[in-house]
């Protein structure tokens, strides 16, 4: 690892890209690795690419593209040219996307060409192809005389506060959230990584979450770049069929992944696996039947791996239980997008149990207005990777941050004696995904308020889905009368009818599994908001 001369985007690309020269940098798996000097190269040139269409610093670009080498390519071209990033999720329907550009102003729009067949037609600004990134440069090549030379031309110096993201975590009308990260925070948030695990130059990543997400584009991209590391991108899904092949060819040394992964694999496979085995009955032989499960597991990925990071929502006790057993090198964080995005976390081999472990080597946790019984209470951070804000909304800024300047994660936790930090959940509504996504159930009761049906509405997580809780107009339960009780086709068509309707207009990941039948009004405060503490406890009659 070099030294940075400034926690830029730009340091970190021009110095990688001199300093790791030849070594691959990205790749498809199994296509020929761009190298570093190419990357670099791919970068300025597209920064130059923007300037000549007018794009200024400052302007904001979107980049809506699945994995890739040029997605790379795009990121450091805008962000180390000195225009703002803004990643946005593939998932995101079209009406998200539009809104998402749309609040944000942008200049230009980075897409890959699936993106291009899903957002035909829609109304945005200048389309780039992702796919031209690496036009004209090969992507083997090693730095010229004047390699530097044209880095520093092409990519002029930046302040470390300056904006260089903008990631928007949801993108219904009324309830966007744009938030600000400057180059210090990413790049600060990535070089802290290291107090957790230094990579190396033989390092291989496997890359199988959503660059868009700040948790594999710090984490997955920043944070290996930085330090020589190779990134490996999946042409397909990560599907049990695509990935396994993938694991035991490339034998990556180094994952970070959502809770999901391994809960997949232990629950589809392990489990019924060590179930089968009779001398499992007895406890006092698990953990050895876990420790002899946990050396065929590394043998699946590939037998090389030394740091499996999982972040991104909490890890199921069970699961982790065995990964302690088995001796498996598993990593766990805690972060939040606005802390760009890791506050907390531990190295293999140093986890307890259901804790995220001690808080990252220059950040400083709190806990506020803990309970005296529990110790629990709300976690709040402060550090040089803490948001800048949101963006055009001054008042939801001010609303997450303490009037001593310490941001509120919305979380509730606490400390043990030995600092490290256990989460309880979460204070406010928010609803984290089965893969890390935040899900506003505001922004699903808004779409489904809008149904010409509906009154009013309440999501929230029902087992590993999401369900809605809907009390329909008047007319509509006098229309279907005492029938309802007997869960009659016409309430099924109506309450099925209202769940297509708003699933049409949501990311995947937000939407709903199921709809049911609030027949009463629900409780409400002084001001008229639901009380959400009350349900789905009082639900009453329930279909589809």
């Amino acid at each position: 690892m070099y030294q940075l001369r400034s926690f830029t985007l730009r340091d970190v690309l021009i110095q990688s890209s001199l300093r790791y020269n030849k070594l691959p940098a990205v790749a498809f798996f199994e296509k020929q690795p761009v190298t570093y000097a190419a990357l670099g190269r791919a970068a300025a040139a597209f920064a130059a690419v923007l300037r000549a269409r007018g794009i200024r610093p400052g302007d904001r670009v979107a980049i809506i593209s699945e994995n890739r080498p040029e997605w790379a390519a795009a990121y450091f071209g805008i962000t180390a040219g000195g225009f703002v990033g803004m990643p946005i999720l593939t998932d995101f329907s079209r009406d998200q996307i539009v809104n998402i550009v749309a609040h944000a102003g942008c200049k230009a729009v980075v897409l890959s060409e699936k993106m291009r067949t899903k957002l035909e037609h829609a109304a945005l600004p200048e389309i780039i192809p992702i796919e031209t990134l690496f036009f004209n440069i090969n992507p083997q090549s090693s730095c010229a005389d004047d390699h530097e030379k044209r880095l520093m031309k092409e990519l002029p110096p930046l302040k470390e506060d300056s904006l260089a993201v903008i990631l928007y975590t949801s993108g219904t009308t009324g309830h966007s959230k744009g938030v600000m990260l400057t180059h210090r925070n990413l790049v600060w948030d990535a070089w802290a990584t290291r107090s957790i695990i230094h990579l190396r130059r033989n390092d291989y990543f496997l890359s199988v979450l959503p660059l868009a997400h700040t948790y594999e584009c710090t984490i997955g991209m920043l944070a290996p770049i930085m330090q020589g590391s190779f990134i490996s991108y999946m042409e397909k899904p990560p599907s049990a069929s695509v990935l396994l092949p993938a694991l035991a060819t490339l034998k990556p040394s180094v994952m970070v992944t959502v809770p999901l992964i391994m809960e997949k694999i232990y629950r589809g496979s392990i489990k019924p696996a060590l179930e089968a085995i009779k001398l499992y009955k007895h406890v006092w032989l698990r953990p050895l039947l876990h420790r002899l499960a946990g050396m065929k597991l590394k043998k699946t990925f590939g037998g090389r791996i030394r740091f499996f990071g999982i972040g991104g929502a909490g890890l199921d006790p069970e699961v982790e239980q065995f990964l302690i057993d088995a001796r498996f090198p598993y990593a766990i964080g805690y972060g939040l997008t606005e802390t760009a995005p890791l506050i907390a976390g531990c190295a293999p081999f140093h986890t307890t149990l259901s804790s995220t472990g001690p808080a990252l080597h220059g950040v400083s946790l709190r806990i506020a207005d803990p309970d005296p019984v529990t110790g629990d209470g709300e976690i709040q951070a402060r550090g040089e990777n803490v948001m800048l804000g949101y963006y055009r909304e001054p008042e939801k800024t001010k609303e997450v941050f303490t009037t001593d300047g310490w941001f509120r994660t919305g979380d509730l936790g606490h400390f043990d004696s030995r600092k490290r930090l256990f989460i309880r959940g979460r204070l406010k509504a928010m609803i984290v995904g089965s893969s890390g996504e935040n899900i506003y159930p505001e922004e699903i009761e808004s779409l489904l308020n809008a149904h010409e049906h509906v009154v009013e509405s309440l999501v929230y997580k029902d087992g590993g889905g999401l369900t809605a809780l809907v009390h329909l107009k008047s007319e509509i339960i006098e229309r279907l009368g005492a029938a309802v009780q007997d869960r009659i086709e016409d309430a099924e068509d109506i309450l099925d009818a209202i769940r297509h309707a708003a699933n049409a207009r949501l990311a995947g990941f937000s939407r709903l599994v199921k709809v049911k039948l609030q027949h009463e009004p629900f409780e409400k405060t002084p001001s008229q908001k639901i009380k959400r503490f009350l349900y789905p406890v009082k639900r009453t009659v329930k279909t589809h």
